[in-house]
């Protein structure tokens, strides 16, 4: 592990960024809020998706071992209503999107979390924990529905920052003349008629939203985690409800360090099933790559809103193309050199150090991405410099192409580098030999004019001091 490493994190909970020290040397916990699996993820859920991945991909960079938690919610009011109107099943309808949802993350190149658990296997944790809650005074039932009692926790509304008298009713917390107080939240739902349910000692029903990730996180990671996050939509009330609930029946804190996302709005406006403005990953995903799509998720800081719109992806699109030709002109240049790599050059090195270090520095605070990544065309415009020299060592090129490859092991955004085909059809072997010629003979005339034949079919020739250097459109 890195030692010299001092990650900052803003937390949530104090409003302040402080020392990431972790619960236990060389291990991370860490829970991130999951999707609820009635659709197909858009944009504004591949937000946290992305940015998550990232404080994944740098906390194992720095050698630590994480655990990685992201729920499934696969029991919920929306999937009830999708199966009726699929007329199929709760769990069908769960199984399709969780299959969707694998497969775009795998498609966005997001590393695979430690453990994806689903609400409706954790069932008897579940009821258990609201058992506990019952006997201890801070949960009560009610017409086959139980209720949490927030007076019973006199810290609640301490991670929103605000006082229970003066907090207005949240998503998914409903006026109902059973509850104690307006502000208790539903741990157990009675079923109504026709309804996915499961037994309980208080008749048949399925959990609430909030308590699930309580019961998985206990579950999974322990009484008290080092980082909780999700988007900022969940501080509250899901994230206060679930302080709550772990807090009472624990006595610990739930987390350590809460980190919180922005907003994701198209342009100017918030992206709204209603407003049918919705852009799912997978479409999207048909007309861009992954890479530039991270590219732009990570070219704004993870707390501040984050305005998207077609031509931030065309922006992203030429960055990652100007990356791409530095990089195969770097591994270009390494194929043509002799292997025994010779010596590395002390003024490269020594900036390849400086541009690393400014990496890490704007990563370990707060995970800073878009300035992590201008250090990234820093080192791009070192790269296409040392290019330029008539004569190089390979192991001052490896040097370069290792730290592309330790950038990319943490935002994941380098384009896959063009694969040159092994044979070229004989037309074009041909017009190639040809332009050749008309070079060495000075007839530059006929030299463009084969460049123009070979760009029609698609073929982009890049003349390099190694020699002629080509790739498809």
């Amino acid at each position: 592990m890195n030692e010299s490493a001092k990650v900052q994190i803003y937390n949530t909970m104090t409003r302040t960024k402080e020392r990431f020290v972790p619960l236990k040397p060389g291990q991370v916990s860490m829970y991130v809020c999951g999707p609820t699996v009635y659709d197909y993820i858009h944009i504004g859920n591949a937000r946290p998706v992305i940015f998550f991945d990232v404080v994944h991909r740098y906390l194992t960079f720095l050698g630590y071992d994480v655990k990685y938690v992201v729920n499934f919610t696969d029991v919920d009011d929306k999937l009830i209503r999708r199966a009726a109107e699929q007329g199929t099943t709760v769990t069908e309808v769960a199984d399709k999107y969780i299959r969707a949802f694998l497969e775009d993350e795998a498609a966005l190149g997001v590393k695979p979390a430690t453990v994806h658990p689903r609400v409706t296997e954790n069932i008897p944790e579940i009821v258990s924990f609201i058992e506990s809650l019952i006997a201890d005074g801070h949960a009560y039932e009610s017409g086959g529905d139980v209720f949490f009692n927030t007076l019973s926790f006199p810290e609640y509304g301490k991670l929103s920052h605000q006082k229970l008298e003066e907090l207005q009713h949240g998503i998914r917390i409903e006026v109902d003349e059973r509850k104690k107080h307006p502000h208790d939240f539903v741990l157990w739902k009675a079923a109504k008629p026709g309804e996915i349910a499961w037994p309980s000692p208080w008749g048949e029903g399925r959990p609430g939203w909030h308590i699930e990730c309580s019961a998985m996180i206990r579950k999974y990671l322990g009484d008290t985690i080092d980082i909780h996050g999700g988007g900022f939509d969940l501080p509250f009330p899901h994230h206060e409800c679930e302080i709550a609930q772990s807090e009472s029946l624990t006595g610990k804190p739930l987390a350590k360090y809460w980190m919180h996302n922005g907003y994701l709005n198209l342009g100017q406006e918030k992206m709204s099933k209603s407003l049918g403005n919705v852009v799912n990953v997978r479409d999207l995903l048909k007309k861009t790559s992954a890479e530039a799509l991270r590219f732009v998720m990570l070219s704004t800081h993870y707390r501040n809103p984050l305005n998207y719109h077609e031509e931030s992806i065309k922006q992203a699109e030429n960055a990652l193309e100007r990356i791409g030709n530095c990089l195969g002109n770097l591994r270009h240049r390494m194929a043509s050199l002799a292997p025994d790599g010779g010596a590395i050059d002390v003024e490269t090195a020594e900036r390849v150090t400086e541009i690393c270090r400014a990496f890490m520095d704007k990563m370990n605070d707060d995970f800073n991405t878009p300035d992590a990544i201008t250090q990234l065309f820093e080192l791009v415009t070192l790269t296409n410099q040392v290019l330029q020299r008539p004569v190089v060592t390979r192991a001052t090129l490896e040097l370069l192409d290792g730290a592309f490859a330790d950038f990319d092991a943490v935002l994941g955004v380098l384009p896959k580098p063009a694969v040159e085909a092994e044979t070229l059809d004989e037309e074009i072997e041909r017009l190639i030999q040809e332009r050749q010629e008309a070079r060495k003979a000075k007839n530059w005339a006929r030299a463009d004019e084969i460049r123009d034949l070979l760009t029609a079919k698609g073929i982009v020739l890049e003349d390099t001091p190694q020699g002629v250097r080509w790739k498809r459109k």
